[in-house]
């Protein structure tokens, strides 16, 4: 703390260090995804692996990326042998394997792990068959809150009318009932609900919070988890089934954003601080060394010799241990400093 070249050394009990979460709202609803735009807000690369949603059309230097769409298929799956369109089974292997390295990790033999259904990784039901949603980072942040992702499906039989029925994939339990046994941080499981469910609140997918990415059971499709009937994915009749073993991942993609009613979740900014007490007790600080505080060898602010001596704060400087200047905060307007007279001054840095 500095006035005028005067410094304080800060003690431990002036520095105090604090994490604020702020959070945002982000609604992405299904006319942005599959009808506002007529679809130029959809970019397709050429290696038909993924699919990238924009907020506009891709090609405007305004559009922002909010998410891409992918599909995974692992060799357990009963589907797997059953990819034909060409280039897809080696494309629809590979993104599995590599999602679920970096979202799931390896077992101790070095065997990359699957997508495990309840989440504990030792055992169990798996998902073989997955489409996956990584959201932008621009709607991220640091992570999407626990408890606040809502996706609203479109699972209809007949494609012709896809909203007459809907499963509502949520979180719910995910601000209380979560697992940090991911390589990226927590991640939760994602029910699904709804009339169209024949088991209300079945587990349907995981939501890795940190890493902003959703991972779907295709299963969503298969006659709302309780029977064999599948849904119609798109205008040609197609079962759910037959895309994910006869089409490429961009035209899954497509299905699956046109059967997207709704998507929210509140994403959280970690703001972190370091608040300095700097602290002017009545006995410091009431002089100072700018050459222009004194006239000849007289005080400029004291007329009789028994007036008390004045400064005026305006600067705050935080120094290091080396007394290299790292910070400066200026004050709204210059504070009278005397004798009688004592200041607290709240510096805070964010980062």
């Amino acid at each position: 703390m500095a006035e005028s070249n005067a410094f304080k050394q800060l003690e431990e009990k002036d520095i105090v260090s604090t994490r604020t979460l702020l959070h945002e709202a982000i609604p992405l609803t299904g006319t942005i995804l599959s009808g506002t735009y007529a679809d130029t807000n959809i970019n397709n690369p050429p290696h038909a692996m993924f699919q990238s949603v924009y907020d506009y059309s891709y090609l405007s230097s305004s559009a922002n990326h909010i998410f891409d769409i992918t599909v995974g298929v692992s060799t357990a799956s009963t589907l797997y042998p059953n990819v034909t369109t060409a280039g897809q089974q080696t494309k629809k292997k590979n993104i599995y394997n590599q999602m679920s390295q970096i979202l799931v990790g390896y077992d101790a033999t070095g065997s990359v792990l699957h997508f495990d259904k309840d989440g504990d990784l030792t055992g169990g039901d798996k998902y073989e068959d997955v489409l996956i949603i990584p959201f932008s980072r621009l709607l991220v942040k640091d992570e999407i809150k626990k408890g606040t992702f809502s996706m609203t499906l479109g699972v209809t039989e007949a494609y012709a009318t896809p909203f007459t029925d809907t499963i509502e994939i949520t979180d719910a339990s995910g601000s209380d009932q979560y697992y940090v046994n991911s390589p990226v941080g927590e991640y939760g499981i994602l029910y699904g609900s709804g009339s169209a469910m024949d088991v209300d609140k079945s587990a349907v997918g995981l939501l890795y919070y940190q890493a902003g990415i959703a991972v779907l059971t295709k299963d969503v499709f298969s006659g709302s988890l309780g029977s064999n009937d599948q849904v119609e994915m798109n205008s040609d009749s197609v079962l759910v089934n037959d895309l994910l073993t006869g089409s490429t991942n961009t035209a899954i993609a497509d299905s699956l954003r046109h059967r997207t009613q709704n998507i929210q979740f509140n994403n959280t900014t970690e703001l972190n601080s370091t608040i300095y007490f700097c602290r002017a007790n009545h006995n410091e600080f009431n002089y100072s060394t700018n050459p222009s505080y004194v006239d000849g060898s007289k005080i400029r602010v004291k007329t009789n010799s028994t007036d008390e001596p004045v400064s005026y704060i305006t600067t705050i400087g935080l120094y290091n241990d080396d007394n290299q200047l790292l910070a400066t905060a200026k004050l709204s307007e210059p504070l009278k400093k005397s004798p009688s007279t004592e200041f607290t001054l709240r510096c805070r840095l964010d980062y």
